[in-house]
């Protein structure tokens, strides 16, 4: 599998080697311990501060890596406050020099730099998991290490030290690396930015990023992410009433706030088929990025929709499964990373069904999701979308839609002769089949910022959030196998970096 690498670079068995038994001895505990700890993002746990939680998951990640003893390498946590003096969310940041190589290659001339990211903030527990599984019990399985935060991204901070660690074993020489661990993309990365400039002149000249927050396509291969969509969140929220009353006396009469709430909607999505309707919240598709959904199609397949847990019944003996929207692989993966689309993911003055009475309720209230095609403005979004929906309400209901976030997407830089073939180096010797691309349906909101901070850097946005690991959901898995292998190649991408 593991194909000869040319002589100085890597020889890339004993760096698998390597990788498999740091991940066994020491990173496969670590996360364990990881999963364990609630540490919710702010957005999910606004008393983040108080509980101490996040503080221990950064502070365990920077006591594991300080144990590791890297040469050369430097860590520091740094805690900022904002302008009111409160506790922004902590970040780890270490840094490690260019180094030779033991045969006497000299280390990079450029001065460039690389930055690996990742965050160590998690979603909440949500509903649904397996009687024998848990969003804070670790439990491994058929190679699979299930709870919350594993695979979104709490390996990434171990995975990165491996990598580092993996090239010094092997003596080869390697740029200047600093890494960035955040404790806030998960409430969209609203503490980031002020780390960022208060570490921009120690980032130095990047010119590779290594985002570990991504995913991948199967597990077959390793995968880059070409694009992310941006996002739009907020509470739509109609009342009718200041009370609720019984149904019987007012239906026919007080409009129900949850039919206002279809029509208000209806304004923004095509109930029918799912697409948005205004033309701002659309943009075009390059060209290169439908090229690549057509390969990424042959390779994935009926497997882009088959990967989800659709909902089934019997029907005349026969079991029946839920449909997607297409079966089409090149309309799905468009769909999925270049056009909008509308989620409720959550609801307000909607009773318990055991609670529910014969009540017509005062309000509803939603919250939206909205995801962003990669070239659409975010900012310009929410504003658009507040207006679509709060003017001219029918029956003059009350009508408020209050953002909660936005984020906007990102759309990779062209990838350079280098570090093309370092990745499909890297995947022919780690996985045995060519690097594929793939646009993510997600978000990462540092991405923008580092495309405009560092133009010309390359950006490996990779991951393990393959079919099934169902980050945000019930039964989130991290992979470990493929963990091990994306975390091999992360190094040998390094080690090629000119």
């Amino acid at each position: 599998m593991n194909a000869p690498l040319p002589a100085g670079v890597l020889n890339a068995d004993t760096l698998q080697t390597h990788v498999d038994a740091h991940w066994r001895d020491h990173i496969l505990p670590a996360l364990v311990r990881y999963v364990e700890v609630p540490a919710k993002s702010p957005a999910f746990d606004p008393d983040w501060a108080r509980h101490g939680l996040i503080d221990r998951v950064l502070q365990d990640a920077a006591d594991w890596v300080a144990a590791r003893r890297v040469p050369g390498l430097s860590l520091e946590v740094i805690r900022l406050d904002d302008a009111q003096g409160r506790p922004r969310t902590p970040v780890l940041f270490f840094e490690l020099p260019a180094s030779a190589g033991r045969d006497g290659t000299p280390a990079p001339a450029s001065g460039q730099t690389v930055l690996m990211y990742g965050h160590l903030d998690k979603q909440p527990e949500f509903n649904g998991w397996r009687n024998d599984l848990g969003p804070w019990t670790p439990k491994i399985e058929d190679g699979k290490l299930y709870g919350r935060g594993s695979a979104d991204d709490g390996y990434a901070v171990y995975a990165s030290i491996a990598a580092i660690e993996a090239l010094q074993a092997q003596g080869v020489a390697h740029p200047r690396i600093v890494g960035l661990i955040e404790t806030s993309e998960e409430s969209g990365s609203f503490d980031l930015l002020p780390y960022v400039d208060a570490l921009r002149s120690r980032l130095g000249d990047v010119g590779l990023v290594i985002c570990l927050d991504s995913g991948a396509g199967n597990y077959d291969q390793l995968w880059l992410t070409t694009s992310l969509r941006g996002m739009a969140s907020g509470v739509l929220k109609v009342e009718v009433l200041t009370e609720g009353v019984h149904s019987g006396d007012a239906s026919g009469v007080v409009p129900s706030s949850f039919r206002i709430m279809r029509q208000v909607l209806d304004r923004l999505e095509d109930s029918a088929t799912g697409r948005l309707l205004p033309s701002v919240f659309h943009c075009e598709i390059p060209a290169e990025r439908v090229a690549q959904a057509r390969a990424t199609a042959a390779i994935l397949g009926d497997e882009l929709h088959r990967r989800f847990p659709w909902a089934h019944h019997d029907c005349g003996g026969s079991t029946v499964f839920a449909l997607p929207t297409t079966t089409d692989p090149v309309e799905a993966l468009l769909n999925r990373t270049w056009r909008p689309t509308l989620s409720v993911t959550g609801a307000e003055g909607l009773p318990a069904l055991r609670d529910a009475g014969n009540v017509l309720r005062p309000y509803t209230a939603f919250k939206l999701s909205l995801r962003l095609p990669p070239l659409v403005d975010a900012a310009q979004a929410v504003q658009q979308l507040k207006a679509l929906l709060e003017d001219n309400a029918p029956y003059q209901a009350r009508v408020t839609f209050e953002g909660e976030g936005a984020a906007s997407g990102w759309n990779a830089p062209a990838t350079t002769p280098w570090f093309e073939q370092a990745l499909q180096d890297a995947s022919q010797a780690h996985f045995g089949a060519g690097c594929g691309t793939i646009g993510q349906g997600g978000t990462i909101p540092l991405m923008n910022l580092l495309s405009q901070g560092f133009p010309t850097a390359q950006m490996m946005v990779c991951g393990v959030l393959g079919p099934r690991s169902n980050a945000h959901g019930p039964n989130e898995f991290l992979h470990l196998d493929y963990a091990r292998r994306l975390t091999a190649s992360v190094a040998q991408v390094i080690a090629r970096m000119p």
